[in-house]
């Protein structure tokens, strides 16, 4: 799958399949990007409170690969991408498929902090 950053640049991912979850009666799914063997997988996520509460262009947020069929998604774990802290770094964006359309208020918050 392509994978967009923030300069606009796309470079192909690996997406192993998808994470499915039901939320409130609402089902979503979750394209995980594969970053090799032994490393967990990889999710670009943003949501309702993106540019709000959180950072603006994406937040990260790792899972242990799946056991049995089921994938443990802790969004209190979400983190800020490292272009969060400074104008000198590259983050990949969110593909269309990771872009909630709910406020996920777990997780990292903004940075207060100047770049």
């Amino acid at each position: 799958m392509p994978i967009t950053n923030r300069l606009g640049q796309t470079a192909p991912a690996q997406v192993p399949g998808k994470a499915v979850f039901t939320r409130e009666g609402r089902t979503y799914e979750l394209l995980p990007i594969d970053e090799g063997a032994g490393e967990p997988l990889f999710f670009v996520i943003s949501d309702a409170t993106s540019g709000e509460e959180t950072y603006a262009a994406a937040r990260f947020l790792y899972a242990e690969r799946p056991r049995d069929g089921k994938i443990v998604l802790d969004f209190n774990r979400a983190e800020n991408p490292p272009c969060a802290f400074t104008p000198f770094a590259t983050c990949p964006l969110p593909p269309p498929e990771n872009r909630f359309p709910v406020r996920i208020a777990a997780g990292e918050k903004n940075y207060r902090g100047a770049h």
